[in-house]
């Protein structure tokens, strides 16, 4: 507490009733939530289930519950600290009985997701190429996030999408349900249901979680802004912490206006600002409060920090993005060894992906490491899915993706007109596929060895499910199914490349790895709460998570970047049609969005930022003029450094840094 400013110690002290704490990027939000946590649980003596700590990552979840256990010991034993998604999968588990579904139900990716709308789409004779799967996934994803279920949902008689979305959401959900599955958007919008329709299941969570706080709440959309508002209807100790002008997640259902209408929706509620910046120098918060001033609907807050002037921005200006990735990657070079700084002090920050590939390809020129995020991530590798779909199927044979992933791998003979054949079969006859397996015998157009084949894939299945304990050796009993059914082999037989080979046989063993340190992590847990975690895994937690934290400089997009901070960041890019970005500007001419996302690529940087754009770009081979972004004017001159006017001792290329680089070694 002591370490605290006074807002910081205001926002901690007052836990009756609503609370907004406004929280400027850099203003030590976290430090604020655990040490509130902790003062609830120290000093107002709340027991710990009474509270509820809800995040959007696993990652924070994680950070803030170690932080809590680190200050309060065994008095936070027993705190839900947990992503929105593991709440409602908390809520369902429980009580998903009221809705006609099993307590072990699958949460299905968005591959499996595909897979049970195409087969909607050929049910409803919807031609996937007049209609594309993808854009119709999205659309029922966006329903969803609002809450609005196939029931609900009203199509516009002129869009074609909407047509086709009236007729395959039905279906959709359908299938799902007999499969005993949901998918990533059901989990909030199924347990939002149960709380409204179900008295008594919102009085047990009303009464669980007396304390509630929410972080980052500018990202929440409809349908966890409802869930949050039921279970805080009885007691009204409601904390949101966030930040109006970080909020850059509307293309994925985030509702700014959920923090801007808190105070009108908790009239009662206390607000505080944290506007004193611990990551930044004034010359880059200042960049950032005139960009971002230039929004009109947001709350008036202005960061300003105690650190000191800082550096100028560097500004480079390049003919061309080969260019630009030359003059970056070779200041950030003289950078590096000028101030004795680390490769993983340094980040480059871009709008769209596919910005990244000109900075690789000079990074690797110069042999400089770098990491790239937002790669695939583990859990979504074919191979992986593979073998995991296997203890999907132990878990919950009604899972019929996961079955006819697994029934042909390794290739067994089951070919697509036998699979065609035992679809049909199951559905005239109203029966599960696993059951359809067992019952081969009665399909008539099936051949002998069609036959025979089915029904040895059953009879092993069978006999792996009831043979398999899910709460204890799972890596041992994981490793001797994988052995049994010689997955190796057939990894090694469809790949002619040995080294490739060996790195999917090496993911298959990282799935045996990480269900016998789960186990030793969590004694009392499960095959199902395996799956459970790798289904609500964030977006970022792959092998990139992993290089993250390696020497070596970070490459990422802008929305990846949120929540992070490097010594050095490169803001690259900053022209009209790339940030703002083309097809935001259309959406939204006043680019709100846009320049919250700007704002969130300046507060990244820690001691100092380079913005860069290009005079010119190439566009499907052609030379294209460029023009510099409009939050670019948006930042007063006197804060930057215009490089491109210097005679290059700023931006020395790579051999004059070698030369200084010997010069000295010769001269120590």
């Amino acid at each position: 507490m002591k370490r605290l400013n006074p807002p910081q110690r205001q926002a901690v002290l007052h836990t009756e009733g609503a609370l907004l704490i406004l929280a400027g990027a850099g203003s030590g939000k976290t430090q604020v939530v655990t040490t509130r946590i902790v003062h609830l649980l120290k000093d107002k003596r709340v027991p710990a289930e009474n509270i509820l700590a809800v995040t959007f990552t696993n990652k924070a979840a994680k950070e803030m519950r170690e932080r809590v256990t680190g200050m309060a010991g065994s008095l936070a034993d027993g705190i839900v600290v947990s992503t929105f998604h593991s709440l409602g999968v908390r809520i369902l588990r429980r009580d998903i009985r009221a809705l006609g579904f099993k307590p072990n139900f699958s949460i299905y990716s968005t591959s499996d997701q595909s897979g049970v709308l195409r087969q909607a789409m050929r049910e409803r004779d919807i031609d996937p190429k007049a209609i594309d799967p993808d854009r119709l996934l999205w659309r029922i994803s966006a329903l969803k996030n609002k809450l609005i279920g196939p029931k609900e949902f009203s199509p516009s008689a002129s869009d074609p999408l909407d047509f086709a979305v009236a007729v395959i959401y039905p279906r959709y959900q359908e299938l799902l349900k007999g499969f005993n599955a949901i998918d990533f958007d059901d989990i909030i919008m199924l347990s939002v249901g149960l709380l409204q329709s179900v008295p008594t299941i919102l009085t047990f969570w009303q009464e669980r979680f007396r304390y509630i706080m929410v972080d980052e709440y500018q990202d929440t959309n409809a349908s966890q802004y409802l869930m949050i508002s039921l279970l805080a209807r009885k007691y009204g100790n409601l904390c949101v912490v966030g930040d109006d002008d970080q909020s850059i997640y509307g293309w994925r259902g985030a509702e700014v206006q959920n923090i801007l209408n808190f105070e009108h929706d908790y009239r009662a509620c206390k607000v505080i600002k944290l506007e004193q910046n611990y990551r930044s120098t004034s010359s880059i918060l200042d960049a950032a409060n005139s960009v971002i001033r230039n929004n009109p609907l947001r709350t008036d807050k202005s960061l300003w920090t105690a650190s000191g002037q800082g550096r100028e921005i560097d500004l480079v200006v390049a003919d061309s993005e080969l260019e630009e990735a030359g003059k970056i990657v070779e200041g950030m070079m003289m950078e590096q060894f000028r101030d004795k700084l680390s490769w993983s002090d340094f980040a480059i920050l871009y709008r769209s992906n596919a910005q990244s590939r000109a900075f690789e390809e000079k990074l690797r020129m110069e042999r400089i490491p770098y990491v790239v995020v937002g790669g695939q991530q583990f859990y979504e590798r074919k191979e992986v899915k593979d073998a995991i779909a296997y203890l999907r199927v132990i878990d919950n044979p009604g899972d019929e993706a996961s079955l006819l992933r697994i029934i042909n791998f390794p290739r067994r003979g089951i070919g697509d007109t036998t699979l065609l054949r035992l679809n049909q079969w199951s559905m005239e006859q109203d029966c599960p596929l696993f059951e359809a397996l067992q019952r081969v015998g009665e399909i008539t157009g099936m051949s002998e060895s069609a036959r025979k084949t089915v029904t040895a894939f059953h009879s092993m299945m069978k006999a792996v499910i009831d043979g398999f304990d899910s709460r204890s050796g799972l890596g041992a009993q994981t490793n001797a199914l994988f052995n049994r059914l010689r997955i190796e082999d057939e990894i090694y037989r469809t790949l002619n490349d040995v080294s490739q080979a060996k790195k999917r046989i090496e993911n298959i063993e990282q799935i045996v790895n990480s269900l016998a340190i789960f186990e030793e992590q969590n004694p009392r847990a499960g095959l199902s709460e395996f799956l459970e975690r790798i289904s609500l895994m964030d977006e970022q937690e792959s092998d990139d998570a992993k290089e993250h934290g390696k020497n070596a400089v970070t490459l990422m997009s802008l929305h990846s970047s949120k929540g992070l901070e490097f010594e050095h960041v490169y803001l690259v890019g900053m022209e009209e049609e790339l940030l703002p970005h083309k097809r935001s500007v259309e959406e939204d001419p006043t680019c709100a969005e846009e320049r919250r996302l700007c704002y969130v690529g300046i507060t990244r940087a820690r001691k100092h930022l380079t913005i860069s754009r290009c005079l010119t770009r190439r566009k499907y081979g052609a030379v294209e003029e460029r023009k510099p972004s409009r939050f670019l004017a948006e930042i007063p001159a006197h804060l930057l450094n215009d490089t491109s006017s210097d005679s290059g001792n700023n931006m020395p290329d790579s051999a004059t840094i070698a030369e200084d680089f010997f010069a000295r070694m010769l001269g120590d």
